[in-house]
């Protein structure tokens, strides 16, 4: 199985309290000269970014798997002439990789340094960078932290942490937090998982006979049953994380002054993340940043994967 070592990919700077013998399971696809990271949010999985992986590499086929598991028949021949290599990885606290016992081993800085020892790992020098939620937090930290090795910035239904972590307070989505502590089971977290993540509308279409929510439902518990229920460990280390994060001015600056493009993108039907705290984030990387909203939920990479491919492209 494919783990780099954190404590081994640290350039020679000490490593910090708790990462000795942190292992992050990852995986690539696709091969090429140009490298795409992906950084995944809150109790999230490498797996989380299949369709952009797909998309971008032509294939669901890992590089470490001799044969697919199944039939993953690349979608578009264009896509592999692109020569396009992704890489996606659990975070601390979640999937394969390591669960740290302490809160102080979660916060964005860490993480940062996990995705920069992972391209270290691989040997990449730059590569574009996308990051969900939570992995938009960490995307900014790794942006300011090695600007020099960010091709490109994609930051997904991101806010910029701490209070602004707090969704918009109504009914629906104390309901969702109180389902969401209150799953014990797959299919319990599967069901609030999917209130979480998309827009009803979207829930509601029909493939062929089927609802997308039927469809998905089945999906994320079969997902949540192969990676486990995230620990109590890595739930609230990872929410620390979260907590804990904040963009300095000299790290705006420094992600401002490298000059690449920083694409803020956000679906205007989020439930967790905040429209506001995105166009926010996006006015202080203005005149590297550009704000695109598109019509979805938290997952909006979901719901609209080619539109959203397209505008980190346009």
């Amino acid at each position: 199985m494919p783990f780099c070592e954190v404590s081994s990919f640290q350039n020679g700077s000490e490593a910090a309290p708790g990462d000795n013998g942190i292992k992050i399971f990852y995986r690539t696809y696709g091969r090429g000269p140009t490298k795409v990271l992906m950084i995944i949010g809150l109790a999230g999985t490498h797996t989380s970014w299949e369709r952009q992986i797909r998309t971008l590499a032509g294939t669901l086929t890992p590089n470490d798997e001799e044969s697919p598991a199944c039939d993953q028949t690349p979608i578009a021949s264009h896509n592999e002439s692109l020569g396009v290599e992704v890489c996606a990885f659990d975070n601390r606290g979640m999937g394969r990789s390591s669960v740290p016992t302490k809160k102080s081993a979660y916060t964005t800085t860490l993480m940062a340094k996990d995705a920069v020892a992972v391209m270290d790992f691989l040997g990449w020098e730059k590569a574009h960078v996308f990051g969900h939620s939570m992995g938009g937090m960490i995307a900014c930290k790794m942006a300011a932290m090695v600007p020099g090795r960010v091709l490109s910035l994609a930051l997904l239904n991101v806010t910029g942490g701490g209070y602004e972590c707090i969704p918009k307070l109504d009914r629906q989505t104390l309901s969702i937090a109180i389902r969401f502590l209150r799953a014990k089971t797959p299919q319990q977290r599967a069901a609030v998982d999917l209130d979480t993540h998309y827009s009803k509308e979207y829930l509601e279409e029909y493939v062929g006979t089927q609802t997308r929510r039927a469809i998905l439902y089945q999906e994320y518990v079969k997902g949540i049953s192969s990676t486990g229920m995230q620990t109590n460990y890595g739930f609230e280390g990872q929410i620390n994380a979260c907590w804990t994060h904040k963009l300095m001015l000299a790290e705006f600056e420094a992600i401002r002054a490298a000059g690449f493009l920083v694409s803020v993108i956000h679906g205007r039907h989020d439930v967790i993340a905040q429209l506001c705290h995105a166009k926010r984030i996006a006015e202080k990387l203005y005149p590297s940043a550009r704000m695109v909203e598109l019509h979805g939920g938290h997952l909006v990479s979901h719901e609209r994967t080619e539109e959203l491919n397209r505008s980190t492209h346009d």
